[in-house]
């Protein structure tokens, strides 16, 4: 009976390594949508609390990092919702540089909202 529980438990950790391999690459859900002159970007991160994030701006590359420290349930066989989420999303528009890079971002009821601005940035070409 010792084996059966053993392989049991193993087959449950390699699932639960799968599935943080999974949600290291799906998560967060990631929404994003130009609006007037800013991009919008809306992010679930259900299960954090607001000072558990932190976002930086750094040219076109925005960084979400959502800790939670929780502690570990003594008799816990499957976990599968992230404690950690270290994302990096290559934005795609021109962002504009310096200290007003972000105008807002409001967090609410598990959902993180960005407010971007974006600058017009390029050349138009003739076409001759």
């Amino acid at each position: 009976m010792g084996i059966v529980r053993y392989m049991a438990g193993e087959m449950m950790r390699e699932i639960g390594n799968k599935s943080r391999e999974f949600y290291e690459l799906v998560l967060p859900p990631i929404d994003m949508y130009l609006e007037d002159s800013h991009l919008v970007a809306v992010i679930d991160l259900p299960g954090f609390d607001k000072k558990d994030i932190k976002i930086t701006l750094h040219k076109n590359i925005l960084s979400i990092r959502a800790e939670k420290h929780e502690p570990e349930k003594e008799n816990m066989v499957c976990k599968q919702r992230p404690s950690m989420i270290d994302k990096k999303i290559l934005l795609p528009a021109h962002i504009k540089e310096g200290e007003d890079a972000i105008s807002s971002a409001k967090f609410s009821q598990g959902v993180l909202i960005i407010r971007i601005p974006i600058s017009q940035k390029g050349k138009q070409i003739s076409i001759e």
